[in-house]
């Protein structure tokens, strides 16, 4: 019966726009079936998508893609910068279909030649002053100067929305991928607080937290602590589709 539900839904589609996308969202079924043993969270926000997988219970990561993406209709397309286990579809355009059924999303594609239907239901799609998508711009160094950089095919993304955030680092020329986390946050008050859920280089840091102090001065993303290897750092963040679209 729940089998039959999940398709007779299919067939009741709901108009959709672009910004009903911005937030977080958890993949509850896959081709049919229930997602139980695997965590799927994707984020949406300014034109931009990352999504994060680990495993369940054992909190190992799984996957991580993204890019940008366009809505036109029910017409769905994403352009990947990154793909863990599918590096040659960097650089592509992949067409779906989407529709809303009730508070869900439904996205129809192809997957290797075999059709994928996935289901998302929001998580939340609150905002705060870090909502966006925010690319890596520059640091201080050890006599306190802070250097900037432009950032190119070598970059690293943080995209913040719905109370979740994933960073990556990865060449979208190279198609070469460095690595990801991501999970919950806060943002109040001056104080940015990360609870980590996923982590690609090493599982045992899965349930740290880490805080720090955060200002947004002139459009840009302050970002200042201690790492979790107890350094010292402030980092500079820019909103992506101004710091990297305009070199590009």
């Amino acid at each position: 019966m729940k089998l039959l539900a999940l398709f007779t839904l299919l067939l009741i589609s709901g108009n959709i726009i672009a910004q009903d996308l911005d937030g977080a969202w958890l993949m509850t079924h896959l081709n049919g079936k229930e997602l139980s043993d695997k965590e799927f969270v994707k984020i949406y926000q300014d034109g931009y998508f990352s999504f994060g997988a680990k495993s369940i219970p054992s909190n190992a990561f799984h996957s991580a893609g993204g890019g940008a993406f366009f809505l036109e209709g029910s017409i769905y397309t994403e352009t990947l910068d990154f793909h863990t286990e599918q590096k040659e579809l960097v650089g592509e355009k992949r067409v779906h279909h989407i529709d809303r059924v009730e508070d869900k999303l439904v996205i129809t594609g192809q997957d290797q030649g075999n059709e994928r239907i996935e289901i998302w239901e929001k998580i939340s799609d609150k905002a705060d002053a870090l909502t966006g998508n925010w690319v890596f711009t520059g640091r201080k160094d050890q006599e306190g100067e802070l250097r900037t950089s432009t950032p190119g095919a070598r970059r690293t993304v943080k995209i913040l929305s719905g109370g979740r955030f994933q960073w990556i680092a990865f060449n979208s020329e190279t198609k070469e991928f460095m690595g990801t986390g991501g999970g919950t946050y806060t943002a109040e008050d001056g104080e940015y607080t990360e609870h980590i859920r996923f982590f690609s280089r090493d599982n045992e840091r899965v349930g740290a937290s880490l805080a720090f102090e955060y200002e947004v001065k002139d459009g840009k993303w302050h970002h200042s602590g201690i790492s979790s290897k107890g350094d010292p750092i402030y980092e500079l963040w820019s909103p992506y589709k101004e710091a990297y679209h305009k070199s590009n």
